[in-house]
């Protein structure tokens, strides 16, 4: 045996050994719960939120680093020696670094300058290390450079997003949700609400409910500065902002390769103003601290459910709770922060307490 076939076996026995060790980690993990918002009964509307903080790294993205590492795996992209980087603004580092040191791989985030220094402890907290960048559209390209670099393996989420979730099935979320719904009054949701980042989990959730022939459509909320909206407006998946979104963890400056438009049944563009105060109203509703993409996720909801009211339909809806609020102690929940970004949360504070207490939406 040459020593070119002793290292193959090596490789493939370290691959091996690691696609267990990932495999067994969700093993280990419960699904995450479906919580009822509270609306009014009478309403005949239901709400429910896919609480995606309870992951052990604490964010939605948990499920799609895990994808990714297996993906990757089964691909022999990643041997036992592979430093991994990645493009991201914060949530997807932090599970991607659990699970490089889980594997014993050095990991490195590449991310904008601008990203919440309680994200960057997270990352560090796992073991790895943070790249910063001054711009949103510097992230990916300077991803790439640096693994090169280092022999390294880019895991390009916003690529592999959609390829690396096996959306037939196999307890990915948008079976998860249909699961858990199979007991209440309308077990079917009249719309499931997501934001895109990557595109993968509206991907994965519209591909779902089309395989399986459920009624169900899916709307992708979008928030300021991101190219997704401005392209589902233009009818042009080639646009790019330039921006990105100050909510983290949703927007792009371009519109990724993960994300597929065909199964989007409906955009909405949500202000991060509209963001941040439905982000607020809902955490003192739910005696929690949510993420500002949940605050985006609602904000789309809320005006979903008042356009039911108003033409008498009932039904269910389903979105996410992305993470939790703790990681924005310093930016989403300090007033210095929202005026030094000149946002004026006030006015669609109105518009969402006026939705919780009659169901109307009032928003111009």
């Amino acid at each position: 045996m040459t020593s070119l076939d002793r290292s193959g076996i090596v490789e493939r026995n370290w691959a091996r050994d690691a696609i267990a060790q990932v495999e067994a980690d969700a093993n280990r993990s419960a699904d995450t719960h479906l919580i009822p918002f509270p609306l009014p009964r009478a309403w005949g509307i239901d709400l429910y939120l896919k609480d995606e903080s309870s992951h052990p790294t604490g964010s939605l993205k948990h499920r799609l680093a895990r994808s990714l590492f297996l993906y990757s795996l089964c691909n022999g992209w990643i041997g036992p020696r592979t430093t991994i980087v990645e493009a991201s603004s914060g949530s997807t580092a932090v599970s991607e670094a659990y699970f490089a040191r889980m594997l014993g791989l050095p990991f490195i985030a590449v991310m904008p300058a601008s990203t919440s220094s309680e994200k960057i402890s997270l990352i560090e907290f796992q073991g790895g290390k943070c790249h910063l960048v001054p711009t949103a559209t510097e992230v990916v390209p300077e991803a790439i450079k640096l693994a090169a670099e280092l022999g390294g393996h880019f895991m390009d989420q916003f690529t592999h997003a959609e390829r690396a979730t096996d959306w037939r099935g196999n307890n990915n979320i948008a079976e998860s949700i249909f699961s858990q719904l199979a007991l209440e009054r309308h077990r079917i949701p009249a719309w499931i609400v997501v934001g895109a980042g990557t595109g993968g989990t509206s991907a994965t959730i519209g591909r779902f409910a089309r395989y399986r022939r459920f009624a169900t459509k899916l709307c992708v909320v979008d928030p300021e500065g991101s190219a997704f909206w401005q392209a589902y407006l233009a009818g042009d998946w080639s646009v790019v902002t330039g921006q990105g979104s100050r909510i983290e963890g949703i927007g792009r400056p371009c519109v990724e390769p993960s994300f597929q438009p065909g199964v989007v049944d409906r955009m909405v563009h949500v202000p991060d103003a509209a963001s941040l105060a439905t982000m607020r109203a809902a955490s003192d509703v739910l005696g929690r601290r949510v993420g500002g993409s949940t605050g985006t996720n609602l904000w789309g909801s809320f005006r979903l459910i008042a356009e039911m009211l108003a033409a008498g339909r009932t039904g269910s809806l389903v979105t996410l709770i992305c993470d939790g609020g703790e990681r924005y102690a310093n930016t989403y929940y300090s007033d210095d922060w929202v005026t030094r970004q000149g946002l004026d949360l006030a006015p669609h504070t109105a518009v969402v307490s006026r939705f919780l207490s009659d169901g109307e939406w009032r928003d111009r």
